[in-house]
């Protein structure tokens, strides 16, 4: 951050925040218009506060090497020619560098990541509006991040009406994805973008709206989340045909024709699961259905004891090393979902930030002995296909990530894009009146 930021950014945030409430009247109903600007201004607290704790607690981070160490030199380039750094940002990154490029690209850390290098790129084309501020460039950011939640809420509360406080504190409130999926990160894309998925996929499924432009918002939305992190789609995906199976076989009444059909239907809905995630992982090699226990036993192991223990120091936790076989990712699942859900403890604090992550995973248990077991919230949970599917989604996402980080100050952010779906589990199956 430099002392353009103290310029440039009061500029954009009042720009933002008077678009926000000429837009407000389109976007929300009566019932939800309060918590809209709350949300926002959230969204942009969120933004400055990472960049202020990466730069003075961290001293550098992956934001910074976004920023500094990446969209700032496709900026230089485009300060030095405009068609070399049309150049640049139109690359996808990679081992090999383009030589009119090289000046500039040699000097970014994420340009061998090309999922990484998609983030530098989006920067890069909001630092010319910005001339290369962070703080601005992190409210844009931000601002994706919110409308993909935004829609995300609406779409929720238009399906179930009523409760409308407690799905905002679900999906927009939330203290880790307010603060993780705000900034310049994967995380915030891949949050935001996650959002304007559901949202429709929801209006396809729920409200059979299958026109084209919600056909190019589904579309849109899951290719740049595969674009930065690709694991999520493959998470998600599944459980989408676990969505249709359970809402096709709860519209069978007869008990004797459910018995008949529904192994037909859940054998049908399986199939085409699989070849959808063997089409999806089959464009990436890291995460191809033959060699995703390899993979996650060499993440887990280079988070814990590898890069991750250089900069994640004491935050590292053992649940065990899976080996590379897919019984031993299974039988490290408890584990796995319990401590991307429910940990650090108290008792394993050893920052400040932990401190934040462990109250806010004591309250997620506490709602979860709630929800789950006084309401015995399951029964409805499993009335609800799209319950069944955020539960799926969340156990399951939950489980990855949990499985292959190892390190608490990691799993704080790989975390957030399941928070907002188990939440509304929590909510739905533990709420008996609707706030209205």
């Amino acid at each position: 951050m430099g002392v353009q930021d103290l310029f440039i950014t009061p500029i954009y945030l009042f720009l933002f925040v008077l678009g926000a409430y000429l837009i407000r009247p389109h976007v929300t109903r009566p019932e939800t218009r309060k918590y809209f600007i709350p949300a926002l201004l959230a969204r942009f607290a969120g933004a400055i506060a990472l960049g202020l704790i990466y730069q003075f607690y961290y001293d550098g981070g992956d934001t910074f090497n976004y920023f500094t160490h990446g969209s700032r030199w496709i900026w230089e380039a485009f300060m030095d020619d405009f068609a070399t750094g049309f150049k640049l940002l139109m690359e996808s990154g990679g081992s090999v560098r383009s030589g009119d490029t090289f000046e500039f690209s040699q000097h970014i850390w994420y340009y061998r990541d090309p999922n990484s290098f998609v983030v530098v790129r989006i920067a890069a084309l909001i630092d010319l509006l910005t001339f290369h501020t962070y703080t601005a460039t992190a409210l844009f950011f931000a601002c994706f991040s919110f409308s993909g939640l935004w829609a995300f809420y609406s779409v929720v509360v238009s399906k179930y009406s009523g409760n409308y406080f407690w799905f905002a504190i679900a999906i927009l409130f939330v203290p880790s994805t307010v603060f993780w999926g705000s900034g310049i990160l994967k995380d915030t894309m891949t949050l935001g973008a996650l959002g304007w998925l559901t949202f429709g996929v929801i209006r396809a499924i729920d409200f059979h709206n299958r026109n084209l432009t919600n056909w190019l918002i589904i579309l849109f939305s899951a290719y740049l989340i595969y674009s930065i992190k690709s694991y999520i789609i493959i998470c998600y995906v599944p459980m989408i045909f676990i969505w249709l199976y359970w809402k096709y076989q709860s519209r069978i009444r007869s008990t004797a024709l459910k018995i008949l059909v529904a192994p037909m239907l859940l054998a049908l809905f399986l199939l085409a699961g699989y070849f959808t995630l063997d089409q999806v992982s089959s464009y990436s090699q890291k995460y191809a259905l033959d060699t995703i226990a390899d993979r996650a036993a060499m993440t887990a192991y280079d988070i814990r004891y590898g890069w991750g223990a250089r900069t994640g120091g004491e935050g590292g936790y053992d649940i065990g090393l899976p080996d590379g076989t897919w019984g031993s990712m299974v039988g490290l699942m408890p584990r796995a979902i319990n401590v991307s859900l429910f940990r650090p403890y108290l008792w394993e604090v050893r920052n400040p930030l932990m401190l934040l992550s462990a109250i806010e995973s004591l309250t997620l248990l506490i709602l979860t002995i709630y929800a789950l077991v006084v309401k015995k919230g399951f029964r409805r949970i499993f009335q609800d296909p799209f319950l069944v599917f955020c539960l799926a989604f969340g156990l399951v996402f939950a489980f990855a990530v949990g499985l292959s980080t190892a390190n608490f100050g990691t799993l704080m952010r790989y975390k957030i894009p399941m928070m907002g779906f188990y939440m509304l589990v929590l909510i739905s199956g533990g709420l008996d009146k609707k706030d209205g």
